[in-house]
């Protein structure tokens, strides 16, 4: 098959990417005692022909760790075992941004560190299913503690020095992740905000916890070096799809946004596994208030991928599980290869099994 535009360069902020293919962020637990090391360097850099890696979702806080295993960037040893995958990946020309994740309710004291605590914008149980813990099973989510100013202020705080630690740790920016039912989105979302204060209520008080984020962390390191990632109509973790100020919440969040000049918005829709569609009017107005790149997300394949750049509903295009089977996804679209299917029996699970041992070529 011949090129196409979604092979062709595009500038990023202050980077060139060499196609407009993204590897989407995926949770892959692999980062004992919340370290990334050479197993994780080895990933990344096998999948460098993608334009641009996002990180699996990495948390600014010891508070925000969780799921078993998953890496942190808030500490010395964090830094040093991420510069490992970032020195990996620009050795083979690649970039990488870092997700930062910070999952507030959704995660078990059994899955922190000493002192860690459980934190929310409200007192609202996670429900459902529970939490996985390593040894333990399946364990039911506590009632989060609801965070206090002080709480809020330090959270914010947290996520800007992580920004700043990204870039020590040799990361091409940040994307802040404020979809799935995770902390940035708890705010924005009734399902798990119902302050009364200046962080919930109106919408201009529910999206004011995200763009505080996204103020200070681009104050740190540059709106050219900060995305952040948006689920509207998202289900998990128990948030709430119906909300019907939803258009307006997401809409008066990217014209914020865009006003602090962030470098992109990147809009995942989780239709293709099971959740409400993000309806094409809602994609529209969100492309209408960002100035900036946008990425959609959701179950994309190559020729729609090329139909959606050519309507001009996106920019960047990125691609999940497709990554996790594939290396070497790009060559694969480019030339019309069949994909191999992934073992998710091994998407969690620790070691190099269904991690770094798909085939390469």
């Amino acid at each position: 098959m011949a090129d196409s535009k979604l092979f062709s360069p595009y500038k990023l902020g202050r980077i060139e990417l060499k196609n407009r293919v993204v590897m989407a962020p995926m949770t892959r637990s692999r980062a004992i005692g919340n370290v990334p090391g050479e197993l994780s360097a080895t990933y990344y850099a096998q999948r460098v022909e993608a334009g641009l890696i996002v990180t699996e979702g990495t948390s600014p806080s010891p508070d925000g760790l969780g799921y078993p295993r998953i890496p942190g960037l808030f500490n010395a040893a964090q830094v040093s075992g991420w510069k490992k995958t970032t020195s990996a990946v620009h050795a083979a020309d690649g970039h990488i941004f870092v997700q930062l994740m910070h999952t507030g309710r959704v995660t078990h004291p059994d899955n922190l560190p000493a002192g860690g605590r459980v934190l929310a914008p409200s007192a609202v149980a996670l429900g459902g299913e529970g939490m996985y813990v390593d040894g333990k099973g399946m364990l039911p989510t506590p009632v989060p503690a609801a965070m206090t100013e002080a709480d809020i202020e330090a959270a914010i705080e947290q996520y800007a020095r992580s920004g700043q630690l990204a870039i020590e740790a040799g990361f091409d920016g940040v994307e802040l992740h404020g979809a799935n039912g995770y902390l940035i989105d708890q705010f924005l979302n009734t399902a798990a905000n119902q302050r009364t204060d200046r962080w919930g209520g109106s919408v201009e008080n529910r999206i004011r916890f995200a763009v505080e984020v996204a103020r200070r962390t681009a104050a740190r390191i540059g709106g050219d070096r900060v995305g952040i990632r948006v689920s509207p109509y998202g289900a998990f973790n128990g948030m709430k799809s119906e909300d019907e100020a939803v258009e307006e919440v997401f809409e008066s969040l990217a014209r914020a946004l865009s006003a602090l000049g962030l470098v992109y918005l990147h809009v995942v829709d989780h239709s293709s596994m099971g959740a409400p569609p993000v309806k094409p009017s809602v994609k529209r107005r969100l492309r209408e208030a960002f100035a900036g790149t946008v990425i959609l997300s959701g179950g994309y394949d190559r020729g729609r991928a090329e139909a959606d750049l050519i309507e001009g509903r996106g920019d960047l295009f990125a691609f999940a599980k497709s990554f996790i089977s594939n290396p070497r996804l790009v060559t694969r679209l480019r030339e019309g290869k069949p994909l191999a299917p992934p073992d998710q029996a091994t998407f969690y699970t620790p070691g190099p099994t269904g991690y770094i041992d798909y085939p390469l070529e």
